[in-house]
């Protein structure tokens, strides 16, 4: 099916959702916002789900949005988390993850897909992945048959000009130093995924993919982990997080300056390209 994603599309995606909401300083915009999440899976035509949990004596939800075609078909998961820390409107952190989840369920829920598919919205992932760690230990205990985790974590900074990529330890030997590129991370027991999904990427014209696999769970860089893939790792599920790199490009990362004015909306319409690409080769 032809992909074309509209810019304008994520900005008004955006601009719903960017503004501070933490459940201790915003509670009143993160709540709009797990509404206009749900809305918005409701009026795509997916079945909508909230997922419980419990938080310092507190009821928290992750909002799915399940596109089931068959009860026999494997599961695949699309999440992003909707929170973000005090003192930032969370633009690219991670209202960019968020705007991407929501239009590439708009897309593959009009698409035929074999998998199930699974659009995840994650709650306090800032307080430490609280609400994918439910999800994923929810998952295990059920025998979830998981296909593939895909986490989006912040997807619309870049800047291609020399030297603003920084990289942990040594991989900078390995990798660009332009921060033109969106990363595809995953761990060795996500291997195959890893290889299908970031060669479905490439396939958006005019992105820059690049890709990276660590043994055991991401504990040799923690940088890695800062995701919602990191409890389906540690459930031992395949999943990949795919990122801007967050901190080691965007100088705006957990800062009142992180805006929509300072992203890259052409960029990130090609990430979501890629996504929905991947999506549906699943």
């Amino acid at each position: 099916m032809d992909i074309t994603i509209d810019p304008a599309s994520l900005r008004h995606k955006l601009q719903a959702v960017v503004g501070e909401r933490n459940p201790f300083t915003a509670p009143a915009h993160l709540a709009r916002v797990e509404s206009y999440i749900e809305r918005e899976f409701a009026r795509y035509g997916l079945a909508v789900e909230s997922d419980w949990f419990s938080y310092r004596g507190e009821n928290f939800r992750n909002v799915i949005g399940k596109l089931e075609r068959r009860r026999d078909a494997p599961l695949f998961i699309v999440g992003a988390h909707f929170d973000a820390v005090p003192g930032t409107p969370g633009a690219d952190d991670n209202g960019s993850g968020v705007a991407v989840l929501l239009e590439t369920a708009r897309i593959v829920a009009r698409a035929r897909v074999r998998s199930n598919v699974f659009f995840c919205a994650f709650n306090l992932e800032e307080l430490n992945m609280i609400g994918s760690a439910h999800y994923a230990k929810k998952l295990k205990a059920a025998g979830a048959r998981l296909q593939g985790m895909i986490s989006l974590e912040m997807l619309g900074y870049a800047d291609a000009r020399p030297g603003t990529q920084r990289y942990p330890f040594s991989l900078k030997w390995f990798y660009p130093d332009r921060g033109d590129f969106i990363g595809v991370i995953g761990n060795w027991s996500s291997k195959a995924l890893l290889e299908q999904f970031a060669r479905q990427m490439r396939g958006a014209r005019g992105l820059p993919v690049e890709t990276l696999s660590l043994p055991g769970t991401g504990g040799l860089i923690p940088e890695v982990r800062l995701s919602d893939h990191s409890p389906f790792w540690d459930e031992g599920f395949p999943a990949l997080m795919i990122t801007d790199t967050a901190f080691l490009r965007n100088p705006h990362y957990h800062r009142p300056t992180d805006t929509i004015e300072t992203l890259d909306l052409d960029f990130m319409s090609k990430v979501c390209e890629g996504v929905i690409r991947g999506v549906l080769s699943f």
